[in-house]
């Protein structure tokens, strides 16, 4: 993943979590891009949380129960700094002739 620049994303704190009981059952958190979720039981589940693109919260967004939350973006963006992961990704992109 170009995000993080060669960190390894198992490393980061950053995936969704359900409260089941807030859960409603209507699925819109299966059309994630990343196939995150699975469907058991009438209701979704996180099957594959290290495939969740980190700072991504569509699927909270548009959950209509509120069921599906996140850690604090906070965290991610702590580790951005301490790791160098930002001015790696700038680096990066000047490389690909995408900023200047």
């Amino acid at each position: 993943m170009a995000w993080l620049i060669d960190y390894p994303r198992e490393k980061i704190n950053w995936g969704p979590t359900i409260d089941e009981k807030k859960c409603v059952g209507c699925g819109m958190c299966l059309n994630c891009g990343k196939q995150v979720y699975d469907w058991k039981n009438g209701k979704a589940c996180v099957a594959r949380h290290d495939d969740c693109v980190v700072g991504c919260t569509t699927c909270a967004n548009l959950c209509p129960g509120k069921a599906i939350s996140f850690p604090d973006i906070e965290e991610v963006r702590a580790l951005y700094k301490k790791e160098g992961i930002w001015a790696k990704m700038t680096s990066f992109l000047k490389k690909q002739g995408k900023i200047k």
